[in-house]
């Protein structure tokens, strides 16, 4: 674990609280694709992995860790990949937009990665979702400027759990994937640390996984990004 020097961060629940930011914007694209059918939406919420009993998303549901265009396969089963194409289109520009917008940063996520790129860590961002959402987002929350990259799932042949973006970041700084640390709070990040040799998968608990389905791929569990620099500063 020694050695790092560049830090990947998920973007939805590891520096962006997922559910305060989300569900409103995942409940206006379930109601366009059920035309306007409260019932139906819910449904189709439901189908992706809100639970509404508990009032948030499962743990690597297809809405917490999937891409727009496994949301439009899972909602329009029926449609030709040209239709699909074009409604996932249209997704990526609502999310990028009103992700922004509605952005509410995790409790000392902002104060962290200061002290992160103040600390001389290459810093970007591995998404599933679109790279202009993560682009306008990190603007939106004045951070932009300490990162060198955003990698959304339309940036790379093949998203997360493939390792893409960790390939894309080392080719970018030059650091080998074991001086890179994927921090995240979904298996999906993990499963790309490992599949991509990263130094060091950091799990947090700050969205919508748990100790439990974090575990068995983590090297360590942070309560949050706020915990980063210190177990940084540690090994």
């Amino acid at each position: 674990m020694q050695g790092i020097k560049g830090i990947l961060f998920d973007k939805d629940g590891t520096l962006v609280d997922f559910q305060k930011t989300w569900f409103a914007i995942g409940d206006l694209m379930a109601l366009q694709a059920a035309e306007g059918d409260r019932t139906r939406a819910d449904a189709l919420l439901t189908l992706a992995g809100y639970d509404f009993d508990g009032q948030r998303f499962k743990a690597d549901s297809v809405f917490a860790a999937g891409t727009n265009a496994e949301i439009v396969a899972l909602w329009y089963p029926d449609a030709s990949e040209q239709e699909r194409q074009t409604i996932t289109a249209g997704f990526n520009t609502m999310t990028a937009e009103a992700g922004a917008a509605a952005s509410v940063p995790l409790p000392g996520s902002k104060d962290a990665i200061a002290v992160l790129h103040g600390s001389g860590f290459r810093l970007g961002v591995a998404t599933n979702d679109s790279t202009s959402g993560a682009e306008q987002t990190l603007l939106a929350l004045g951070i932009a400027q300490m990162f060198d990259a955003a990698y959304g799932y339309d940036a790379v042949a093949n998203p997360k759990p493939a390792p893409d973006a960790i390939h894309a970041f080392a080719d970018l700084t030059g650091l080998k994937p074991s001086e890179i640390a994927m921090v995240g709070d979904n298996r999906h990040d993990l499963e790309m640390a490992r599949a991509g040799g990263a130094g060091l998968a950091v799990a947090v608990l700050s969205g919508t996984g748990t100790r439990e389905t974090l575990a068995p791929m983590a090297d360590v569990i942070l309560n949050s990004v706020a915990d980063l620099p210190g177990f940084l500063g540690t090994i």
